[in-house]
């Protein structure tokens, strides 16, 4: 998992904002470039509001979606705009030598999708004949995290952001005005890393304070990471890596992705942070059952939830990123079977927290 760096250690490294800030194409080693605007709480009946591309396609299970690949996996390119609606063409996939335009401070797919970079200004456009938008985003004045895995193989930065436009759905137009996070990435062409199961999921309780929850397994079902960060505007950022409990008790029925895996996706899932046996922070969430294949190997939607940190309760709406390429004897598997996941399995990768 990426290593967190504070701004103060931004500034050891003599990254000023607009350095750490910018959206890097594909160049030299680095081929597989990542970059995504979340709004994780939108008004009805959007709910929320991604739009994701990623150009070239990892050899890590999680990542690999062969059947968006045009030519080859490292030359495709694949643009995902969704919101709760059930759109159809929310996910396009394009070549990205023949039908991208991929500079530093800006990326065309074809005359459909486009990324531009004016700093502190980002702009994402899309004109599709069902769901099309034109938004502004403007990131904070602070980076809340820069991290990048060991060895140089990789960068990571995302920063919060607020985001106005509009989005027209079915011929109807919408006004947004909106926090969320805009992300970056990008990585050299990795060997084989059998990462098998990821959730990114993100709720927006106000404008001043945002969550972000992550977990990460390999094909033995281990956990890499699990983690909860509390951003705030008004105090430090908090993380909870230790004793963190992910748990989906409720699932719908069995589907096969386009990739042809079979996969279950969560209804009921519940968060779970405790400390010297107290329950500090707990998250139960129920899905909309709005989820759309495209996230890589796996999928986005929305859920509700109800909220327990620090004494107080809060209710809202969450985006959920859900990819899950585990043998189905993981996915299945009964409670009392789970203490098999403290099992050690060695197993090199290139990530540590």
């Amino acid at each position: 998992m990426p290593i967190l760096m504070s701004n103060n250690q931004l500034k050891q490294l003599n990254l000023d904002k607009s350095d750490a800030l910018t959206f890097y194409p594909p160049k030299g080693l680095f081929k597989i470039v990542y970059q995504a605007l979340i709004l994780p709480n939108l008004p009805e009946p959007f709910h929320y509001l991604n739009f994701i591309s990623l150009i070239g396609q990892p050899r890590i299970p999680i990542c690999y979606n062969a059947s968006a690949i045009t030519t080859t996996a490292i030359d495709t390119a694949t643009v995902l705009v969704t919101t709760s609606p059930s759109t159809v063409g929310h996910l396009k996939s394009y070549s990205a030598k023949e039908q991208c335009q991929l500079e530093i401070d800006h990326y065309q797919f074809l005359d459909v999708d486009h990324i531009q970079v004016d700093f502190p200004n980002y702009y994402f456009n899309r004109k599709d004949d069902e769901l099309s938008c034109q938004l502004k985003v403007t990131t904070s004045t602070e980076i809340e995290s820069h991290s990048a895995l060991q060895w140089g193989v990789a960068d990571y930065w995302y920063v919060n952001c607020h985001c106005e436009g509009e989005v027209t759905y079915k011929k109807q137009k919408y006004e947004i005005n909106a926090s969320g996070i805009l992300k970056h990435a990008r990585a050299i062409y990795l060997p084989f890393i059998a990462f098998h199961f990821f959730t990114y999921q993100i709720i927006q309780i106000n404008n001043d304070l945002q969550i972000i929850l992550s977990e990460l397994r390999n094909q033995w079902n281990n956990i890499v990471f699990s983690r909860i960060e509390i951003q705030s505007k008004e105090k430090e950022t908090r993380l909870y890596q230790d004793n963190v409990i992910f748990d989906v008790t409720r699932v719908y029925p069995k589907i096969q992705t386009p990739n042809g895996r079979e996969m279950y996706l969560p209804r009921v899932f519940v968060w779970q942070y405790h400390e010297d046996d107290q329950i500090i922070f707990q998250l139960q969430a129920q899905s909309r059952g709005d989820y759309k294949f495209g996230l890589a190997a796996g999928y986005v939607g929305s859920f509700t939830y109800e909220l327990l940190w620090d004494n107080e309760t809060y209710q809202g709406t969450g985006y959920c990123e859900y990819v899950d390429c585990r043998p189905l004897h993981w996915q299945e598997k009964d409670k009392t079977d789970q203490i098999i996941d403290q099992t050690p399995h060695l197993q090199p990768f290139l990530c540590k927290k």
